[in-house]
């Protein structure tokens, strides 16, 4: 089993705040789809495959929302790099959370499951960010570079991992860290995270605090294996503001590095897909917005 959820401290409201029951459920979470919603998620990810057939250079930044975190005012959890093979298919390479092994490890995904793999199957948000084709030509080369994707790969996860410590890592977090490899040109080596983090830290990269409205969710690490708060600055455990990588955060931090980037985003209601173009997000409900393309699903 694995999971590639960036953040669980929603779950710890839903199991009602006072107990969580630890990252088994979390790993054994499977979403029940009718074979009509299948159907349609299928006509959905090739709605999806559309929008990146038409990215040069073969890789993109992809997201896709996950756990209902709206909550925290967050519509993304997961992040990765989409790129294309020789024979023209679109794979997701993420981190993900192994539950059998219960500790991080790296994947490919076909187009299709990763669009598939959202909470609820009635409804859901896709991100690309398209780049320059130097940024791209340069992550793609990243992402494919075995030995150095794995030397950026952490011993242990957390879901709320601190962006800059070397402890955990959560699935953005690595991809945070792929991308100051690409862009930094940063060699391989054993200190290769180290140097992708003060890469991020020279470059501005700061995702903005979550705030966590709840005792009780700060004090869900005691009992949820996936958190941890020692990585966090004291300063920030006092505030009950957490800094975590994001999509939203890593999506900020392209789109102002790089101001060629271009953004699409795509989603659907169980009836039909909206395709939007630009940084200004798509309103809640997956409601089209003037310009916006439409796809039945039916």
């Amino acid at each position: 089993m694995k999971i590639g959820r960036a953040i669980v401290l929603v779950a710890a409201v839903a199991a009602g705040t006072a107990q969580a029951r630890g990252s088994s459920e979390f790993c054994t979470r499977t979403a029940s789809m009718s074979a009509g919603q299948q159907a349609r998620l299928l006509r959905f990810a090739a709605v999806v495959r559309e929008e990146l057939g038409s990215t040069e250079d073969g890789a993109a930044l992809i997201s896709r929302s996950g756990l209902d975190l709206s909550r925290f005012r967050i519509r993304y959890s997961h992040a990765a790099v989409a790129w294309r093979s020789d024979s023209g298919a679109w794979a997701a390479r993420q981190l993900y959370y192994a539950c059998d092994e219960s500790r991080p490890r790296i994947y490919d995904q076909g187009l299709a499951g990763f669009t598939m793999g959202m909470d609820d199957p009635s409804a859901g948000y896709i991100s690309i960010v398209r780049l320059p084709a130097e940024a791209t030509q340069s992550l793609r080369r990243a992402s494919l570079d075995t030995p150095r994707v794995l030397n950026l790969l952490a011993a242990s996860y957390s879901a709320n991992a601190y962006p800059f410590s070397l402890r955990y890592q959560n699935c953005n977090q690595w991809v945070a860290e792929l991308l100051a490899v690409a862009w930094g040109g940063l060699a391989d080596g054993a200190d290769l995270r180290g140097r992708a983090q003060r890469w991020l830290h020279d470059a501005d990269y700061a995702p903005e605090p979550v705030n966590v409205d709840s005792h009780a969710l700060m004090f869900a690490s005691a009992f949820v294996p996936m958190l941890h708060l020692d990585d966090h600055p004291e300063s920030d455990r006092f505030a009950m503001k957490l800094r975590v990588s994001l999509p939203s955060a890593l999506e900020a931090f392209v789109r102002e590095r790089l101001p060629g980037s271009e953004r699409v985003e795509i989603c659907h209601d169980g009836r039909q897909a909206v395709v939007h173009r630009g940084w200004t997000p798509i309103a809640d409900g997956c409601r089209p917005g003037e310009g916006d393309r439409v796809v039945s699903l039916d």
